[in-house]
C-alpha cells in the first residue's frame, strides 16, 4: 500500500505541484483545488506549521556592526572629494558604522527554517521583492496556534468540478 497518494503526476511533477500549493496556502491563507490535493497539502502544512510554533521563539538579539552610506536630510547619499594616486580628483560616498540589534537563530530553529525552506518555493511580491515564508511562518501564523496541538488547517467540500467532475475543496488555515 503507498504511504501517499500518486495523483496521476511523475514524482518531481507531483513534488513540484505539492510544494506550489503548500506555498500559495501560507502566502494567502485559502486554496481552492481537488479534494485528494488538499488532502496532501493538508498534512504538509500542518507539519510545517508545528514545526513554527515549536520553534517561534528560539532565538536570541545580538548586537551586529552595519557600515552604511550616511545619509543627508533629503535621504540621499553624503559624498566628499577625494584625490586618486595619480592626482586626479573624484567623489567619494562617506560612509558610518552603526551597531544594529538582529535576531540570531538557535541551530534547531535554524534547521526548521531549512526544512520549511524545502516544503515551499521562493515568492516575490509585485515589486520583485522576496518575501520570506519561514519568517511569515514563525512571526505571524505560529503566534496564531500557540495554544492548539494540530488542526491548523481545515477542507471545506465545494461539490464536483464543471467540465471532469473532479470533486473541488477549499483548504483554509483556520
Amino acid at each position: 500500500m503507498a504511504r501517499n497518494r500518486k495523483l496521476g503526476r511523475t514524482t518531481d511533477q507531483r513534488l513540484a505541484m505539492l510544494r506550489s500549493l503548500t506555498t500559495d496556502l501560507i502566502l494567502h491563507g485559502k486554496i481552492q483545488t481537488t479534494e485528494t490535493r488538499a488532502k496532501e497539502v493538508k498534512a504538509i502544512a500542518d507539519s510545517i506549521i508545528a514545526l513554527a510554533v515549536k520553534e517561534k521563539d528560539n532565538f536570541e538579539m545580538v548586537d551586529v556592526k552595519v557600515i552604511t552610506a550616511k545619509l543627508d536630510a533629503n535621504g540621499n547619499k553624503e559624498t566628499e572629494k577625494a584625490t586618486s594616486k595619480n592626482g586626479k580628483e573624484y567623489l567619494k560616498v562617506v560612509k558610518e558604522e552603526k551597531t544594529v540589534k538582529r535576531q540570531k537563530d538557535m541551530p534547531s530553529r535554524l534547521n526548521a527554517r531549512r526544512k520549511i525552506m524545502t516544503k515551499v518555493n521562493k515568492v516575490k511580491d509585485s515589486k520583485g521583492n522576496n518575501i520570506d515564508l519561514p519568517a511569515k511562518l514563525f512571526n505571524e501564523i505560529a503566534p496564531k496556534y500557540t495554544n492548539n496541538v494540530g488542526g491548523y488547517t481545515r477542507i471545506i467540500k465545494t461539490g464536483v468540478r464543471r467540465g471532469d467532475a473532479a470533486p473541488t475543496a477549499i483548504l483554509e488555515l483556520l
